[in-house]
């Protein structure tokens, strides 16, 4: 198998695994925190939290301003997910798909590369149309998908 069909295959099916988590939305997080939320909720205190998890209550106080902030480490929202009896899911969501943002790259780096020439060939009088121009970028762009440099910055 090529590297290329192999990264072909390997973006569908991580986008296969992604979909449940698409549809799930933006599940935005309580203002103070998915830990102080469902702690609120069991009725538990910091004090108990924190006998769960083995640390003192103000460290509780710091573990759920750090969530708020976005600032907590994962191994730590991981015990405090366990203390609550909860699990930590921890995926990243593309905003599109991964074959899309692939796809995409490639194009704007054939357009950069090819920007000069329906300007040169107009001034040549070799002008083509939109749609003429528009399929021949689309299959430059198929040269730069899964090589090396795609993402490089120029």
């Amino acid at each position: 198998m090529t590297q290329s069909l192999a990264r072909n295959l390997a973006r569908q099916q991580i986008d296969r695994r992604l979909g449940p988590f698409r549809r799930l939305g933006e599940a935005a997080r309580p203002p103070k925190g998915w830990i102080r939320a469902i702690r609120d909720s069991l009725g538990m205190s910091t004090t108990e939290l924190a006998k769960r998890m083995g640390v003192t209550q103000s460290r509780i106080s710091a573990i759920e301003r750090a969530e708020a902030r976005g600032s907590i480490r994962l191994d730590t929202l991981a015990r405090a997910a366990e203390a609550l009896g909860c699990r930590l899911t921890y995926v990243l969501v593309p905003e599109r798909s991964l074959e899309d943002m692939v796809r995409a790259q490639a194009r704007t780096k054939a357009a950069r590369v090819l920007g000069h020439v329906p300007h040169s060939m107009g001034l040549e009088g070799q002008t083509v149309g939109k749609r003429v121009t528009s399929r021949q970028l689309d299959q430059f762009a198929d040269a730069f998908v899964d090589r090396r440099g795609l993402w490089a910055q120029e």
